[in-house]
């Protein structure tokens, strides 16, 4: 047991050397969680028993560069590079456009819940469909005399959609990659919980917004900037490779945005480097935690830890539910639902093929469980971010976050009566 929880103490040191400096801080933010990943890599690499010390470094490195890392690591440049063209072309401008001007003035609140679903969707990132929606929602509610709270929640619950289902999320990538699926199956799986409970919603937003009324005029419509999200949205669902979807739809941006003068050549190459250069803390986390986990793999802490969570689990639901557990537990000592899913994703597999879990349901609960605990975090970048661009209290959004709550009940239930059946 000592042994195990040695192995075990390089995590254990970055979940308390993160979450205690961040509570001393008061901010959850301030404390950059690269460096608590540092801390904790050079530890691991101390305590290591057995091995010289260029062995330990080897063995950490190897971890860190192991084929699916390193397939990440070009997903998320690609992803990256892909998100901020489109922005800097004014594509999500003309998607919200387009999006509420499809609705009826009475569908207000389920327009922009489902204008968060579709951007979300398409650009993969939940912060960047709050960035883009939340002044909207907050100004929409300030003129005409709406809860801000409710309105922002609507943005900041759409926004999860596509940390769900899109193909370009970091959730999404991190989940499949760890579990050794493909995206399109993730997909699938999630679409039977995402779909119900957002529909849910949807239909919740409609009763609710009978009486709100929309603003009179509408912006205009670039149709056209709205065709490189449809082109990756599509393409991607019909099971096309993920890196060659996100390179299509970068050369569409580039088409798109100087053939309208968004930008010129070197407007287009800088959107590209600046996005690239956005996922550069992402790419080291992933990068320090693949070595971390490789250590504590190689002196034996997944065995123990694995021991330790399915010692009274005795079939495929306790198995499913210890996984569930394992992501949010961590996912709320970081505050980051993908760095959760990294940190713990090479457990969960070991106990998924243990226990016969398919792979493509164990990846829907690490994103499903983390996306559901980020979604309600008030310290999470997502609530940060909306509370700070509506000017409101990160705790006054939570209890209109209807959709976070949704999907992490028909998680729940889905574990519970096994659902849907064919990856059960």
């Amino acid at each position: 047991m000592k042994k195990g929880l040695l192995a075990l103490s390089p995590l254990m040191v970055f979940i308390t050397l993160y979450l205690v400096t961040s509570i001393i801080a008061g901010d959850f933010y301030r404390v950059p969680i690269t460096v608590a990943f540092m801390a904790a890599s050079v530890y691991a690499v101390a305590i290591s028993g057995g091995m010289s010390l260029a062995k330990r470094i080897d063995t950490f490195s190897q971890g860190a560069s192991t084929n699916q890392m390193m397939l990440m690591v070009w997903i998320f440049v690609l992803a990256g590079a892909f998100a901020n063209s489109a922005k800097a072309m004014g594509s999500i401008d003309a998607t919200v456009n387009l999006t509420l001007a499809l609705l009826p003035p009475q569908m207000l609140l389920a327009g922009l819940f489902l204008a968060a679903c579709f951007i979300s969707l398409s650009i993969g990132t939940s912060v960047g469909t709050i960035v883009a929606l939340t002044p909207i929602a907050a100004g929409l509610a300030q003129h005409m005399g709406t809860s801000v709270p409710m309105l922002t929640a609507v943005i900041v619950g759409g926004s999860f959609f596509g940390d769900n289902l899109s193909f370009i999320s970091d959730t999404t990538i991190a989940a499949t990659q760890t579990q050794g699926c493909k995206l399109s199956d993730k997909f699938r799986v999630n679409s039977f919980l995402v779909m119900p409970a957002a529909l849910i919603i949807f239909i919740l937003y409609i009763v609710i917004g009978k009486q709100v009324q929309a603003p009179d005029q509408q912006p205009p419509i670039d149709v056209l900037k709205v065709v490189p999200y449809i082109v990756v949205l599509v393409t991607a669902i019909f099971g096309m490779n993920v890196m060659a979807v996100l390179t299509l739809g970068i050369l569409l941006t580039g088409v798109i945005g100087l053939a309208t003068g968004s930008y010129d050549l070197y407007g287009w190459l800088g959107s590209m480097g600046q996005g690239i250069l956005g996922m550069g803390e992402l790419i080291i986390i992933t990068l320090m935690a693949g070595g971390l986990l490789a250590i504590i793999k190689q002196q034996g802490g997944i065995d123990y830890l694995i021991r330790l969570l399915t010692r009274r689990v005795s079939g495929k639901r306790g198995a499913e539910l210890s996984v569930a557990a394992l992501v949010s537990m961590v996912n709320v000592c970081t505050a980051n639902n993908t760095v959760a899913i990294i940190t713990v994703g090479g457990i969960a597999k070991q106990i998924g093929d243990r226990y016969g879990i398919d792979n493509r349901k164990c990846a829907s609960i690490l994103d499903t469980f983390s996306c559901f605990t980020q979604g309600l975090l008030p310290y999470g970048a997502q609530m940060l971010m909306a509370a700070g661009l509506a000017q409101l209290n990160p705790v006054a959004i939570i209890p209109y976050l209807y959709y976070p709550f949704a999907i992490g009940i028909v998680a729940l239930l889905a574990i519970i009566f096994r659902f849907p059946k064919r990856y059960s």
